[in-house]
């Protein structure tokens, strides 16, 4: 009809990679995957400047060479040195001897009803890392990783359950990228148009790296996606947050997740080193360009942080900042006692802030039946850890506390 927003249904998804992946279950106890060459020079996690001097002065080419090269591996998405066939045939032989053109490799995908996609990627060292393809009818978005596992030790997020394995490399991060263009080409599935820096990991905690593929993502000769379209979200690491704009100009997220320090404490970690009062004041005076707005990300756990009390907390906390919320109810995982809120709680609390003057925003959940929405990202071991474990029962301490102290008032 016309005028009418209409979700695309989703074409069948063919997950056969350029490059080979490995069949579940068929790699070998240190061996490399199929397509990955660790060893030599990994194209993608060189800056545009980093890959002309590599042209120039390690292949002894042509400056113009360097762009050529650029072009193929973030505008056509060349699968193999072979494909690039501006390139001169030596030059082709040259480059597949000493360098790769892939980071990661695509292992498995899983496919909800609604069209959101979680795709597995193997990495040199058979670590795993999950991206999220999100389509819309006006916008298709990426969840990337940026870390395998993840430190932050956050008790309702399933990805903190692996703890931190090791942080990505840039190329391991833009290949994400460049695979899923691949495997979601633009004459079928659309545009992709937004990046969220959502996935597996704290991003500002791999903070080099992570802003160098931002730029590569941004780059007007790269990947080409507007800076408006691209956010990185934090758990609340301040240095890092202070720093930022500095370095790249992106869209800023941050997971507050509660509204006292008591429960911030419990349930993300990261607070008892910035807590809630240094977060807010940091939020309040970094300078934002071309009058962005920060998402405050709230995470809605039944019982825990979705009361009354807690909206009008949120309220107070945001004052001054120049902000959208972002709430989100909480999506379950195995191994954890977190409850997700009851709708009609969740729909409360955003009136409570609408009436306020506070943009509020319910976050549809997608990709839950594939394990692919907010929070559901990971392969955690199936014990565990026992700091993890401390933690959760702090947090649930904390909420029984919590309670008791509001039913008193």
């Amino acid at each position: 009809m016309s005028g009418e927003k209409v979700r695309r249904e989703a074409p069948a998804l063919d997950v056969t990679p350029a490059v080979p992946a490995m069949p579940a279950g068929a790699l070998r106890e240190g061996a490399v995957p199929e397509g990955l060459e660790p060893e030599k020079v990994q194209l993608k996690s060189l800056s545009r400047e980093g890959l002309e001097r590599f042209v120039v002065e390690e292949l002894g080419e042509k400056r113009f060479r360097a762009g050529q090269l650029f072009n193929w591996m973030y505008v056509r998405h060349a699968a193999s040195f072979d494909a690039m066939t501006s390139l001169a045939k030596d030059l082709r032989t040259k480059l597949a001897e000493v360098a790769t053109l892939h980071s990661v490799v695509p292992h498995e995908a899983y496919q909800a009803p609604d069209g959101t996609t979680k795709v597995t990627f193997r990495c040199y060292d058979n670590a795993v890392v999950e991206a999220v393809w999100i389509p819309n009818p006006d916008r298709n978005t990426l969840c990337v990783s940026s870390q395998v596992g993840c430190a932050m030790g956050c008790t309702f997020c399933l990805t903190a359950k692996m703890g931190l394995v090791r942080n990505l490399e840039v190329g391991e991060i833009v290949d994400q990228v460049v695979h899923i263009r691949r495997l979601f080409p633009e004459e079928e599935h659309g545009r992709l148009t937004n990046i969220v820096m959502m996935g597996m990991g704290e991003p500002l905690h791999n903070y080099d790296n992570v802003v160098e593929a931002l730029k590569l993502m941004t780059h007007d000769e790269g990947l080409q996606l507007s800076n408006k379209k691209v956010t990185v979200s934090t758990s609340g690491l301040v240095p890092a947050i202070q720093r930022l704009g500095d370095d790249i100009t992106i869209n800023l997220a941050v997971s507050l997740n509660a509204t006292t320090d008591v429960v911030r404490d419990a349930i993300m970690p990261v607070n008892r080193r910035w807590p809630i009062p240094v977060l807010m004041e940091t939020l309040r005076t970094i300078p934002l360009k071309q009058r962005r707005r920060i998402t405050i990300e709230y995470v809605l756990l039944g019982g825990v942080n979705d009361t009354m009390d807690d909206a009008a907390r949120l309220v107070k906390l945001l004052k001054g900042v120049p902000c959208k919320v972002n709430l989100i109810p909480w999506n379950p995982h195995p191994g954890t006692a977190f409850q997700r809120p009851e709708p009609e709680q969740v729909a409360a609390f955003q009136e409570y802030l609408l009436a306020r003057n506070l943009n509020a925003l319910i976050r549809e959940t997608r990709g839950i039946e594939a394990m692919a929405a907010c929070g559901q990202l990971g392969k955690p071991g199936t014990r565990m850890p026992k700091r993890l474990r401390l933690q959760v029962e702090a947090a649930q301490q904390a909420s029984a506390d919590g309670a008791a102290e509001i039913g008193a008032l």
